[in-house]
């Protein structure tokens, strides 16, 4: 491997600005982290040094690390959506939603597979504005609460101390059963247990996400075809069913996974995924931008520590799966980019510019552990070798690629094909970031030929 273990630390919901095609979704303008910036005013030393301001064209210092975008090529906003096309999985066909809730054939078909009488609600809606509202109903009746919303979500809701957990886990693993032989494109099935009296109820930490599968083998596959082991706290391992994980850990907050993320940091070896999901959940659709600028600070504050536990052969990993802008319209997530930053001890700084695709993440994530990714990602890294000319004009060879000794960074051995023909080594991310030049955008390098 060239470096021992790699944290991907993602950040549930945390756009980097509306994607070309947002207009489409009704999300033109959205930007998730830049309207949190612009309205809340959060105090981010450390993300900034780690270039996520720069990432989202705000004004910033130099980053002391790599950092870009990255656009989707896949048909869909949600978690599914986000997390499988950064694992090499690209959504061509979007799974089914239900704006106006679910027909009488899929609830009459739930009603009778599970035996819980009826239910409730069957719409649209926020999570907790439907359990406020329906929350009495469902405890004189004890029939669940049944809604969805702009994603391809069955989600089912019910009081503790009337659905014990384990009955609702095993009513949304028959709904999921169902949607899968019956051939619907559901994307998750989700368990929404609560608490409380009315006017007070709360959602608990035992959620529980019934997701489809991924059709085809992804980067945790590949991973896990390696030898490579891959703890997953928070929600990825539900979100792939489990594929590729040695272990996994729940989590009850972002707080929560923070601590266990360091924690698990100096035994661990391969992938650490850990996936703070408040910014979405609790915040992002709650369209709470206040919090969710305090979520943000929560982070910041843990990065130096986290960044200590990694040691001098792991490498840090931030991005995001969707948006979900506190600042925009309704309650649903938004089409946009994922921030791309990369850091590990003495990484010498690149920007990384837009990258075609989400995958482009696991690529870059598996070609750090020494693990060969099939398209549709490319790795920050990967420099084919032949001729390449430099924005200003020079050509140059490419001769391979090497390993920096005490940092492992991924280096690009080249030639000058002019003077004298010097011999040069430059870091790969660098090669292959982009630089403003006349005004414009350009690559540092272009490939001219073998």
């Amino acid at each position: 491997m060239a470096f021992d273990k790699v944290l991907l630390l993602l950040l549930d919901s945390v756009g980097a600005g509306s994607l070309p095609d947002a207009a489409a979704y009704g999300d033109e303008g959205a930007a998730t982290l830049r309207h949190v910036i612009e309205h809340c005013h959060p105090h981010l030393p450390n993300l900034t040094r780690l270039g996520m301001l720069a990432a989202n064209g705000l004004p910033s210092p130099a980053p002391e690390a790599c950092w870009g975008r990255c656009a989707s090529r896949s048909r869909g906003k949600d978690s599914i959506v986000g997390h499988w096309e950064i694992m090499g999985e690209v959504t061509q066909i979007p799974f089914q939603t239900y704006p106006d809730g679910f027909p009488p054939e899929i609830i009459n078909a739930f009603v009778q597979e599970t035996g819980c009488g009826g239910v409730l609600g069957n719409c649209a809606a926020s999570g907790t504005e439907i359990i406020a509202r329906l929350g009495p109903e469902h405890q004189r009746t004890g029939w669940p609460i049944v809604y969805t919303s702009a994603d391809s979500v069955f989600q089912i809701a019910a009081h503790e101390d009337v659905v014990p957990v384990p009955t609702l886990y095993r009513w949304c693993q028959t709904a999921r059963d169902w949607f899968d032989s019956h051939g619907v494109g559901m994307g998750r099935v989700i368990a929404r247990p609560f608490v409380g009296e009315p006017g007070s109820y709360t959602r608990t930490a035992n959620r529980h996400d019934y997701a489809a599968a991924p059709p085809s083998a992804t980067y945790m596959d590949a991973l896990a075809q390696a030898g490579v082991p891959a703890l997953s706290i928070g929600k990825p391992y539900d979100i792939f069913l489990g594929r590729g994980f040695s272990a996994h850990e729940k989590t009850a907050s972002n707080t929560d996974g923070l601590a266990r993320t360091l924690a698990a940091l100096p035994e661990a070896h391969g992938l650490i995924f850990t996936n703070l999901v408040d910014f979405d959940s609790k915040w992002g659709h709650r369209r709470n931008a206040e919090a969710y600028a305090a979520g943000l600070e929560e982070v910041d504050r843990a990065l130096p520590a986290l960044m200590d536990a990694l040691g001098g052969d792991g490498l840090l990993v931030i991005t995001a799966d969707h948006g979900c802008d506190p600042c925009w319209k309704g309650t649903d997530h938004t089409r946009e980019y994922i921030p791309f930053l990369l850091w590990h001890k003495g990484i010498q700084p690149a920007e990384l510019g837009t990258r075609p695709c989400f995958a482009d993440v696991g690529a870059t994530i598996l070609d750090a552990l020494g693990v060969e990714a099939p398209g549709p990602g490319q790795s920050v890294w990967a420099v084919r070798p032949g001729r390449y000319r430099h924005f200003k004009g020079g050509q140059y060879q490419v001769l391979g690629t090497a390993q920096h000794s005490e940092t492992r960074e991924p280096m690009v051995v080249y030639r000058a094909l002019y003077g004298e023909g010097g011999l040069w080594v430059r870091p790969a991310a660098m090669w292959n970031e982009s630089v403003e030049h006349d005004g414009q955008r350009v690559p540092r390098f272009t490939r001219i030929g073998d």
